[in-house]
């Protein structure tokens, strides 16, 4: 699958449905972006049923701030609406691959019952 360039208006619809969305913030200027490219175009032709989408950290500043990008290139990983990764740094292909088999394995069911616990506790202790 080719390599989708993201957007403020296309971002949202790109990664809350279901299945997984991987997203390289970048930017041109960037000589570990620049490096980092093959290694994901090459992620996303092995990885047809994957969403792979890059966002032009000085197109999209207004979505680079949304999501705090400090260092580029990050790479975000999302599964069925749920932000599971966010890390700044270029990968070499053999990282990526793990990453991906660990997005692939996990058990989203398990990840939102992890969460909903994680979010009842919080509310319980911002009530003391």
């Amino acid at each position: 699958m080719a390599v989708v360039e993201l957007t403020k208006e296309t971002f949202p619809e790109t990664v809350e449905g279901e299945g997984i969305t991987l997203v390289d913030f970048w930017a041109d200027w960037c000589p570990p972006c620049r490096a980092f490219a093959p290694v994901y175009e090459k992620a996303a032709a092995k990885h047809g049923d994957i969403t792979f989408g890059k966002v032009d950290t000085e197109a999209e500043q207004e979505l680079a701030m949304a999501f705090e990008i400090r260092s580029i290139p990050t790479l975000m990983i999302v599964r069925d609406g749920v932000t599971l990764y966010s890390h700044p740094g270029a990968l070499p292909e053999a990282a990526l691959e793990d990453l991906i088999a660990q997005a692939r394995a996990l058990d989203m069911d398990e990840v939102r019952r992890a969460l909903a616990e994680k979010d009842a506790g919080e509310s319980a202790n911002a009530g003391v």
